[in-house]
């Protein structure tokens, strides 16, 4: 890091901004396979948050790459610093009072344990958004496991690419089991459970 970079004090503090929002702030981390509905359920829960006026914001993996993450390809370097830029991003989201939504594939479990790493301890909560890679691929939203198989795409999460399951997410959501308006509301029970909301 340049060593002519100061750290700049705010005077405003995050529990300045939860204290006028009358909320908790952190990271909702939604990770899963291509087409498990990470997306969808995220944007429930984002929805609810708004109507209850809750401040909130959804990052979504697709949408960031046709901007601050454009420049980003899909290999193993590319993917680790996608999930770098967008933890940095959801913590400022976080310290300024608001509840950040991610949804990203996210396939390491190192790099979701560094976005935990840069935030206080309990400000972000790991969401395993589980469904069965065969019903992800029927499901094949994009058009994307079809391409990854025929040799189209490389690298592609769950096909020819890993994807690590979460070690210990604060709520698994089992999409093949449950309708996305089921797991939103099983994740709006987690946040209320906490004291997020």
């Amino acid at each position: 890091m340049e060593s002519n970079i100061v750290w700049h004090n705010a005077s405003v503090l995050t529990e300045d901004y939860r204290t006028k929002n009358g909320h908790h702030s952190g990271v909702i981390w939604l990770t899963g396979l291509s087409g498990s509905g990470k997306s969808s359920i995220a944007n429930l829960v984002n929805k609810h948050l708004y109507e209850k006026k809750v401040n909130s914001y959804l990052l979504d993996g697709d949408n960031v790459r046709h901007g601050l993450n454009a420049d980003l390809g899909f290999k193993a370097e590319d993917r680790k610093e996608n999930i770098r830029r967008i933890g940095e991003v959801a913590k400022l989201f976080a310290e300024s009072g608001t509840i950040v939504l991610t949804a990203f594939i996210s396939p390491y479990q190192e790099d979701r344990n560094q976005v935990r790493n840069i935030l206080e301890q309990g400000d972000f909560l790991e969401v395993h958004v589980d469904c069965p890679l065969s019903e992800c691929e029927v499901r094949d939203p994009k058009g994307l496991y079809e391409k990854a198989r025929s040799g189209e795409i490389k690298g592609f999460t769950g096909i020819d690419s890993p994807y690590e399951v979460p070690e210990s997410p604060e709520i698994v959501l089992r999409t093949h089991e449950f309708s996305e308006e089921d797991c939103a509301a099983q994740l709006i029970s987690l946040l209320e459970n906490k004291g997020w909301i």
